[in-house]
């Protein structure tokens, strides 16, 4: 019950006119930004920090606001991904598969609708698991270390075979060509150049946003480029918006079940959306058996990775607010926040400051029911993006492109190279190698790295420590399991 008295007083702060307007206009802006390919969750969140501490606001009006643009974001990135096949963050890689398969086919409204609606429950879920179960998941959460990490790494990897089961092979070269580019740059440990071929350009690294832009952005301008050249007419709206209750109920199953699921990885702190997305699509193909049209445009394949997307940014919450770590790029940012009001997050946070820890929480619910409301009258208005002739929008697209390539580091060579991964991922697409495998290997091989790191540090070089706790072999085993399994069905099918 004194839970239950906790999250009245904060409904009691989140509801209040004034916060009621910041909400509103925080989920506004996180759409926005979202549906922006290669801004996502931080960017949004790092540029309306400075604004909202210059503006005075007090610091659970602040979080309030930063916590709307958040989810808005995570709404926001489906977008793009579902109508033009460009994810707007890493995190929305996964909608790409079965959401632009499905505006082909004039489904874009129920496609948009659904990942609105799978969206909101992922995120009901988990902001209920944050009320009920935050102290003892935290504590739960800070058994993993560094060689707990690297195997989890390792185990969201060999589940990519579950993203492109017929093609397992193709599936782990991109995966790899996704570990290789993300050790380009300055080791961070060591400080050496690597691969870097004495560019300064290179000298950092690969920037997300040339690569995911490049990619999927450019490959796909080359590939609407081609089908305007053969006659293919614009994509077809369709005659419906709306995803109706025998939709609904059909992907019912994959939506609760992966809500659970990026809720759990969602607060293991820097395990993050992009894990948790990989992991319940692989898992909803899995169960869905061979006969699905998972990859061809499959109702349950746009709404588990949305569920799993927006039940993780919640869930994310947890390990900051109980541990002072943050659950994700995105909350170490709004980590920020509370130190521009001289806050230290922690366990002492719920006794101490009260009206911020359930403000926030109880703003988690009132996001998502104010995102929920934005969104789908919204929905036919986004689906005529299809009725844009390509001469308007391949330019479009490209001008949108090249800006958001160029406003990262302001410099040319970004903008060449990528034009370079367009060319390639073009090439990738036409021999039909998954691009979002490489793109999730790039986005997990700098965790894996540090983690592996780090854990070798602890050991003194003793790779024992990589299977010398419980976690460990258990995923560990669940790793060879996801190896093998492609392995049988190969065997098996050939029988």
């Amino acid at each position: 019950m004194e839970v239950f008295e906790f999250l009245m007083h904060g409904f009691a702060i989140a509801t209040t006119p004034k916060n009621l307007i910041i909400a509103f206009i925080g989920a506004l802006i996180g759409t926005i930004v979202g549906m922006l390919p290669g801004l996502g969750p931080i960017n949004g969140v790092a540029i309306l920090l400075p604004i909202a501490y210059a503006l005075g606001l007090p610091p659970e009006s602040a979080l309030i606001l930063l916590a709307a643009v958040y989810l808005g974001c995570e709404y926001g990135g489906r977008i793009s991904a579902i109508l033009i096949n460009v994810p707007g963050d890493a995190a929305a890689i996964m909608s790409t598969l079965d959401g632009y398969p499905l505006a082909k086919q004039g489904k874009a409204g129920i496609a948009l609708s659904l990942s609105a609606v799978s969206s909101f429950i992922g995120a009901i879920l988990a902001t209920v698991g944050v009320v009920l179960f935050a102290p003892l998941l935290a504590r739960w959460a800070i058994s993993f270390g560094p060689a707990e990490y690297f195997v989890l790494m390792v185990f969201a990897l060999t589940c990519l075979s579950g993203l492109a089961s017929d093609a397992p092979i193709k599936t782990a070269v991109a995966a790899l060509i996704g570990l290789i580019l993300a050790t380009v740059g300055m080791d961070a440990v060591t400080g050496v150049y690597r691969f870097t071929f004495d560019s300064v350009g290179l000298s950092d690294g690969i920037a997300f946003t040339t690569i995911v832009i490049g990619f999927f952005s450019i490959s796909e301008i080359l590939i609407m480029l081609e089908q305007t050249n053969i006659g293919q007419k614009a994509l077809e709206q369709g005659k419906r918006n709306l995803v109706n209750f025998k939709e609904l109920m059909f992907a019912l199953g994959a939506i609760v079940r992966s809500g659970l699921t990026g809720f759990v990885v969602g607060i293991l702190p820097g395990a993050g959306a992009t894990i948790a997305s990989a992991i319940t699509y692989s898992n909803e193909r899995k169960i869905a058996g061979k006969a699905s049209k998972f990859g061809d445009g499959d109702l349950r394949g746009i709404a588990a990775p949305e569920a799993a997307n927006n039940a993780s940014a919640c869930g994310s919450f947890i390990p900051m607010l109980t541990l002072g770590v943050p659950g994700s790029g995105t909350t170490a940012v709004m980590m920020g926040a509370l130190t521009l009001y001289n806050i230290t997050p922690g366990p002492q946070l719920f006794t101490e400051q009260p009206d911020i820890v359930w403000g926030l929480i109880a703003s988690l619910f009132v996001g998502n029911v104010i995102l929920l409301a934005l969104n789908l009258p919204l929905v036919g208005f986004f689906a005529k993006m299809l009725n844009t002739p390509n001469y308007i929008l391949i330019p479009a697209i490209a001008a949108a492109s090249f800006v958001g390539v160029y406003s990262i580091h302001s410099t040319t060579f970004d903008l060449i190279l990528m034009v370079a991964f367009g060319l390639f991922g073009y090439l990738l697409r036409k021999l039909h190698f998954p691009l979002s495998a490489l793109i999730l290997g790039y986005v997990l091989g700098h965790l894996m790295e540090s983690n592996l790191r780090r854990a070798l540090s602890i050991s003194s070089g003793d790779l024992g420590i990589l299977w010398g706790s419980p976690i460990t072999i258990m995923l560990w085993i669940l790793a060879i399991f996801m190896i093998l399994l492609p392995i049988y069905r190969t065997i098996k099918s050939r029988v």
